[in-house]
């Protein structure tokens, strides 16, 4: 009897992070209910505490950075030290390498300000303010108006962009939100002086690699450390960083992550999923599934081939993954049905007002007829797209070179292009592309070296392929040297069969551009209403993310994937020995990381249950694209992690949250700190944190 208590205790605590809290609202948005909500699930901060706009460098949020709009990362030391994401690094760290210096397998490890790597075309954000800028929008637009000039949503925001950075002389940059129905501009400090100081080698930094991709377990140790300085070369004090706890966490710990959300559609159409999921998606995720298997193949032969396309790779097979999950969730979680209950939610209240009944009446059905006007139109530029425009690695280098403005730039173009690709791979994915543009694609788009090809080699594609290779002046160093003009790059065989075909061709088919953009502008009116919807039935409602300032909130807590099966909250150390193979590159270890993990000792890292050292763990917190990197916080606003991924049972998340199923995947920090301390030796770096272990 005792034990069966016990069990029924540990599983009520297990689950009591079921019910999650959808959102990502907008950081200047922690109104007071709220913050209610937060502090119900375990918070400790005033919202003041969390964002401050007139108290610079007090709140929490000072100390979150955007690396470009493309990930985030926090300051946690008083000499501009920021913590992010390996993967967020990774295209970074790819560039630095060389074959011996090749910081992507062997990992970085600067142990002096001296040796730390300046990276080049970066850029760090840090939020000063938010401003609600929907009144001045709208009297600019009358402005506009009244003088007959034509405007839109781009030459507003330049013009009030260009106000408020000559007004503050801080960056300026304004969204939209619920189309149009609120601007708001953010303001920032920027700072281009950033420098690589820690990188773990891909075997702990994406240890699993595209294998455990979405999966759980993880077993990640997904960080690497930046350092910002100013305009002078000195470190940047901005005023805020991040005390570090490693006190750890339980199922039900509260947390809160503060980051930078790229894009969801959390407010689109059935019409919208349906065509996603039933259209548009499968094309690309087919596509560039064998991509993938091609360049796979060829990087498991030869490590030179694995450094120049590994970071290719990295974001191909995220977003291939990423893709087919979304679409693989959308039918499990009957996503599109959901869609459509929403939009008989929207027609009853549309149809409940005469006023709205002439402004939206027929909107639901408008939009569906859009869709269908354009979808033969969108299947062939689909193809389009993933076969002779991105099918290649090599394609993006030969097309700039065909549209650089000096002979000098577009050799130095094709230099790149023999430098950074490899004509074994090239050469497969040609073929490959050429198979599936002619197979699929209407040959009305043809031209002339394509009917030209086709005529020669029927369906024979690798001999179509090799054939190009040979006659193109473009992959040869002594052929590009000699190359005299542009128009001898834009004669060239390989050349023409990527250009001839344009995607204005398709645009002008049968008006497709015109229907396309009907389309879509019922879908931003259909968002429109639903937002207007909402705020009359006053429901809270966050704007879909946009790359600004964002938070969600949150417990630690495992989940159940499918019936019977339980997923814990956090994996261990023990779990990448159990999954350690010196024969997949995914799960191989050095020869240090094996002896050191199986030697277990974590020093003053691990819990206070003593031979155990947590790796990741899982929260409800609700994050996508650009979160990556963004600081789990504790309670007390304490880094106790770093969001890494979401679990594949999420990949709906884009269209729709799954209550129950949305898990955000984090690196503990604990596992961050002993990998510096014990395998690194940066002692130096942790003195500079603040670090403390008083629990919560």
């Amino acid at each position: 009897m005792k034990k069966t208590i016990c069990c029924f205790l540990l599983l009520a605590t297990f689950w009591q992070s079921a019910r999650s809290d959808e959102g990502m609202w907008m950081i200047q948005d922690i109104h007071e209910g709220l913050e209610k909500n937060m502090k119900a699930r375990g918070l400790r901060l005033s919202a003041g505490e969390i964002y401050n706009a007139d108290a610079p460098g007090a709140s929490i949020s000072d100390a979150v950075v955007s690396l470009g709009f493309y990930c985030t990362g926090s300051v946690i030391s008083d000499e501009g030290l920021i913590i992010t994401n390996h993967h967020c690094a990774y295209g970074n760290i790819s560039k630095l390498s060389t074959p011996e210096h090749n910081y992507l397998e062997n990992g970085f490890w600067a142990m002096n300000r001296r040796q730390e790597i300046p990276i080049e075309g970066e850029q760090v954000f840090f939020l000063k303010k938010i401003l609600d800028v929907t009144e001045e929008v709208s009297a600019l637009a009358d402005e506009f108006r009244a003088k007959g000039e034509a405007f839109g949503n781009r030459k507003l925001g330049a013009a009030m962009e260009r106000k408020y950075k000559e007004d503050t002389g801080l960056e300026a940059i304004m969204t939209s939100m619920w189309t149009g129905e609120k601007y708001y501009m953010s303001l920032y400090k920027v700072y281009t002086d950033l420098r690589l100081v820690a990188a773990p080698p891909v075997s702990i930094g994406y240890f699993g690699g595209d294998t455990d991709n979405w999966e759980w377990p993880r077993h990640n140790c997904d960080f690497a450390l930046y350092r910002v300085y100013d305009e002078q070369g000195v470190p940047v004090r901005c005023g805020a960083k991040l005390k570090i706890s490693k006190a750890g966490y339980v199922p039900g710990s509260f947390t809160m992550v503060i980051g930078y959300p790229a894009s969801t559609d959390r407010y689109a159409s059935a019409t919208q999923v349906d065509y996603l999921e039933r259209v548009s998606l499968p094309i690309s995720n087919e596509l560039r599934g064998e991509r993938i298997n091609i360049i796979r193949k060829w990087m498991d032969r030869d490590p030179m081939i694995r450094m120049k396309y590994s970071d290719w790779f990295f974001n191909l097979s995220n977003v291939q993954e990423n893709n087919a999950g979304m679409v693989a969730c959308f039918k499990r979680f009957g996503v599109t049905a959901e869609k459509r209950a929403q939009d008989r939610e929207l027609q009853r209240w549309i149809d409940a007002s005469q006023e709205r009944k002439a402004l939206w009446g027929n909107l639901t059905e408008d939009l569906r007829k859009s869709y269908a006007r354009t979808e033969k139109g969108e299947i062939e530029k689909a193809y389009f797209r993933e076969t002779l425009f991105t099918g290649t690695y090599i394609s993006r280098y030969i097309l700039r070179a065909g549209n650089a403005s000096t002979l000098e730039k577009a050799k130095e173009a094709l230099m790149d292009a023999i430098r950074e690709t490899d004509p074994r791979v090239e050469r497969e994915l040609l073929a490959y592309a050429l198979e599936k543009y002619y197979t699929c694609q209407d040959n009305y788009y043809f031209g002339e070296m394509q009917f030209t090809l086709q005529d020669r080699f029927g369906t024979d594609y690798k001999a179509m392929a090799d054939y190009l290779w040979k006659k193109s002046l473009l992959l040869s160093e002594e052929r590009i040297r000699a190359l005299e003009s542009i128009e001898t790059i834009k004669k060239d065989p390989l050349h023409k069969l990527l250009a001839e075909s344009p995607i204005t061709l398709y645009n002008h088919r049968n008006d497709h551009l015109q229907k396309r953009t009907q389309a879509l502008d019922l879908e931003r009116e259909y968002k429109r209403a639903l937002y207007r919807m909402n705020l009359n039935n006053e429901k809270l409602q966050y704007p879909d993310a946009n790359s600004t300032m964002r938070i969600s909130y949150g417990t630690v807590g495992g989940y159940e994937p499918n019936d019977a099966v339980l997923y814990s909250w956090y994996s261990t150390t023990e779990g990448i020995l159990e999954k350690y193979d010196s024969l997949n590159h995914d799960f191989n270890l050095d020869a240090r990381q094996k002896f050191l993990l199986e030697k277990g000792n974590w020093g003053k890292w691990a819990p206070e249950r003593k031979g155990i050292m947590p790796v990741d763990f899982l929260s409800d917190n609700d994050i996508t694209g650009g979160n990556s990197g963004s600081p789990v916080l504790n309670a007390r606003g304490e880094l106790i992690g770093l969001a890494f991924d979401g679990n594949k049972e999420s990949l709906a998340s884009d269209a729709s949250y799954t209550q129950s199923y949305n898990k955000c995947i984090n690196t503990d920090i604990r596992f961050v700190l002993w990998v510096l301390d014990k395998y690194a030796g940066m002692k130096w770096i942790l003195r500079e944190l603040d670090i403390t272990d008083k629990p919560v």
